[in-house]
């Protein structure tokens, strides 16, 4: 589950993070509200408005802009909210910005630079240790710094039972170059930092930039929060904290309805039991000349409602020429699928416009079969894999 950058702040600052403080607003007069509250209270004379959506670069796409005054902030904030924003992340369309951070500005001057370096963690799956990854080059997309200056980008793996250490926590500040009082905040950000990236049961922590201020703090002017969905029942706080409006709609109610789907760009929709079986079944499709137009598992029943849901979710998407069912009876029984796929058909009357292929294999496969040719329906029944896939590529082509 994704979290706005100010959620994430928010999160970080529990755990003795230091951030840019800010104040989120979903209308351009609370933007000006939130612009004097933060001068009240920090001093800050400049603001940067940011909008809150679930996607990067949004500076380059007009997301980000600094407003040297209170006029500024409501002509900013006022243009920005409800905007439809375009960066490499959003789909073509853009997303929609319903709110913005009205956040302090922290570049102020002072005795020395300010700097800012990236900072992220992250499970390394490959030796089942957390992972910080940290740069000198923040600020800016760490892909092109990993693809034009990789030396420039450093790991430190940490055992998942010990915890980071002090010494791995000393490494990673001298490794950036810092030394004195910044050193010394430095440890203390990264060691709250990884706390709360295990306390909190996330899968990423991405803070691009974390600055050195003038006066040598330590913050996280940005952040991206990815908690792990599997983890959320321990964190009911976390889990109210989901925006579903930066989500797939379609993905949404197949959420609510128990349904594993994902939405994708293709024509084929796919209506299987098992992962597994699911990324098999797309990889045919692919194989026979069609796109899968989602990932959609209903787990292991099957019933008629269930199935007609499955339907009415895939028929949302206007591309899909085909339905394939691909269903392995081995806890529920291949004949009780067929007769949910016939009775949410016939319940869906004149919705279905489009060919239906049904594949089911294992116990009743044959009486399965049987059912389906027997229903006088406009279904495709198919024994083996290979030939549903078949069936599918003659009804697209």
């Amino acid at each position: 589950m994704n979290l706005h950058e100010y959620q994430g702040k928010e999160l970080l600052s529990s755990f003795g993070v230091r951030i840019q403080r800010g104040i989120v607003a979903d209308n351009h007069k609370k933007a000006v509200e939130a612009a004097k509250q933060l001068s009240t209270e920090t001093g800050t004379q400049w603001w940067v408005v940011k909008a809150q959506v679930h996607a990067g670069g949004r500076g380059k796409g007009g997301g980000v802009k600094l407003a040297k005054s209170l006029q500024e902030v409501d002509t900013i904030s006022e243009a920005m909210i409800g905007m439809m924003l375009k960066t490499p992340q959003t789909p073509p369309q853009g997303k929609k910005v319903n709110q913005v951070l009205i956040a302090e500005d922290v570049y102020y001057p002072g005795e020395s630079e300010t700097k800012e370096y990236y900072m992220s963690v992250l499970l390394n799956r490959t030796t089942s240790k957390n992972m910080v990854m940290y740069s000198t080059e923040g600020g800016m997309n760490i892909e092109a710094v990993a693809d034009k200056t990789p030396h420039l980008i450093f790991t430190e793996e940490i055992d998942p039972e010990l915890g980071l250490l002090p010494f791995q926590a000393r490494k990673i500040a001298f490794n950036l170059g810092l030394s004195g009082s910044a050193l010394k905040e430095m440890i203390k950000f990264v060691t709250s930092l990884y706390t709360a990236f295990v306390k909190s049961d996330a899968s990423l922590f991405e803070i691009n930039p974390v600055l050195k201020t003038s006066d040598n703090k330590i913050l996280a002017v940005d952040s991206k929060v990815v908690l792990d969905n599997s983890a959320l029942f321990r964190h009911k706080d976390l889990a109210e904290l989901r925006d579903l409006r930066e989500e797939n709609p379609i993905e949404v109610e197949a959420n609510a309805a128990g349904l594993n789907y994902v939405d994708l760009d293709g024509n084929v929709g796919c209506m299987v039991n098992g992962a597994g079986l699911a990324m098999s079944t797309m990889d045919l499709i692919k194989q026979s000349g069609g796109e899968p137009a989602n990932f959609l598992d209903v787990g292991g029943t099957a019933d008629a409602k269930r199935v007609e849901i499955a339907f009415r979710i895939i028929l949302k998407e206007p591309n899909v020429k085909a339905i394939l069912v691909n269903i392995f009876g081995g806890i529920v029984r291949c004949d009780r699928v067929a007769q949910g796929v016939i009775d949410a058909y016939k319940n869906m009357g004149d919705a279905i416009k489009i060919p239906i292929i049904v594949r089911l294999q294992g116990t009743n496969a044959i009486e399965a079969k049987e059912l389906i040719d027997a229903s006088g329906l406009d279904v495709i029944s198919a024994t083996e894999f290979q030939e549903a896939a078949d069936k599918v590529h003659e009804v697209i082509s």
